[in-house]
């Protein structure tokens, strides 16, 4: 468990103080119908996609155990949109969209401005992240 926590703290180190409790409320009530509760792409939502939803917990593994900060953060706040389900991803607007005014640091240093709800999600989403395959 200490192994996780180190290596998560490594793979964000944000500019602005993350609260993974705020991003998790932001997860159950804008992300949780597709993602499934624990963040597996299984949500009520998921049959209905034409592009079956991430399965979140895997971003890490999936990516060569590297947490894909830039592509997650961008996905979320519509820089990134994923159009597969008639609309961009981000059906919940504004909220995250709103304002580009937090920086965070991806893992090669390099900053990437994005709101205060994105930074709590991915606060969240780093919590979520399993460090080895099944």
């Amino acid at each position: 468990m200490i192994a996780r926590l180190a290596l998560l703290s490594l793979m964000a180190a944000p500019a602005f103080a993350q609260d993974a409790d705020i991003g998790r409320a932001h997860f159950y009530t804008h992300c949780a119908t597709c993602h499934g509760l624990e963040g597996k792409g299984d949500g009520p939502m998921a049959g209905v996609l034409t592009i079956p939803p991430t399965n979140l917990t895997e971003l890490t593994i999936q990516n060569g155990g590297v947490f894909p900060l830039a592509r997650v953060v961008q996905r979320i706040d519509g820089r990134d949109p994923l159009v597969a389900h008639g609309s961009p991803m981000p059906v919940f607007g504004d909220f995250f969209e709103r304002s580009f005014d937090v920086p965070m640091k991806t893992q090669a240093g390099q900053p990437i401005l994005t709101s205060q709800p994105v930074v709590d999600l991915v606060a969240y989403l780093l919590e979520l992240q399993r460090i080895e395959q099944d």
